[in-house]
């Protein structure tokens, strides 16, 4: 008998390592399944460039509406643009772009107040229309350089993450908002667009500046990378 509860010691011993072998298995697998819960989590945070193709805005705050002016809607000289690039993430908050933003309906407006009478008043707006198949990024534009005119244009826009040196030699991230293709809607445009896989496709009501009626119109544009 006594060679017999021998025997089943080594049975006990085996059992207890193989529930310590079950705790340390459900250990390791609780371990890895919290890793991949993390890793998702990260992989599912927003970027700024997730943001901006999403809504247009960089932490929260929407793209100062002047930008536009500098990218080629305040020079109703020249038929392209000659500034193409704005590193957006430094133009929020800027000196050069400081003046009131105000939104409604759907429209992100900046009014730079006149100097001194009789000075004009400049006056420029966007309209984010959204995001193409291609991340090509689709608004909708109007300047005033204080006349009776207010030009729209429809802004088809690429948005690049890079990095710069400041003037101490410190590395920082920008984010670019470049012009890609620029098409002039007209003086006192009244319509709307929508995206449709990378085309655009743009209604015109049917109404001139001066109120006089007209058919209706519908245009597409491809959104297209160079």
């Amino acid at each position: 008998m006594q060679h017999q509860r021998g025997l089943l010691r080594p049975c006990g011993t085996s059992d207890r390592w193989l529930s310590q072998l079950i705790v340390l298995a459900l250990a390791v697998v609780s371990c890895f399944l919290l890793n991949v819960q993390a890793a998702s989590a990260a992989a599912r945070a927003e970027t700024p460039l997730d943001e901006l193709r999403r809504s247009f805005t960089v932490g929260g705050k929407p793209v100062p509406p002047e930008v536009f002016r500098d990218l080629g809607d305040g020079d109703l000289a020249d038929s392209d643009s000659i500034l193409v690039t704005v590193d957006v993430t430094a133009a929020i908050g800027s000196n050069r772009y400081f003046d009131d933003i105000t939104m409604a309906n759907g429209w992100v407006t900046q009014i730079k107040p006149a100097r001194k009478p009789p000075d004009p008043v400049e006056q420029t707006a966007y309209m984010y229309i959204g995001r193409t198949e291609n991340d090509l990024l689709i608004v909708i534009a109007s300047y005033s350089g204080g006349g009776s005119g207010v030009f729209y244009t429809l802004h088809i826009l690429d948005a690049v993450p890079a990095k710069g040196l400041n003037s101490a030699g410190k590395r920082y991230d920008r984010l670019n908002v470049i012009a890609v293709r620029s098409v002039p809607l007209g003086d006192r445009w009244d319509g709307h667009a929508k995206i449709d896989g990378n085309a655009i496709s743009i209604e015109t009501k049917g109404r001139t500046p001066d109120g006089q009626d007209r058919k209706s119109t519908t245009r597409i544009i491809r959104a297209e990378r160079p």
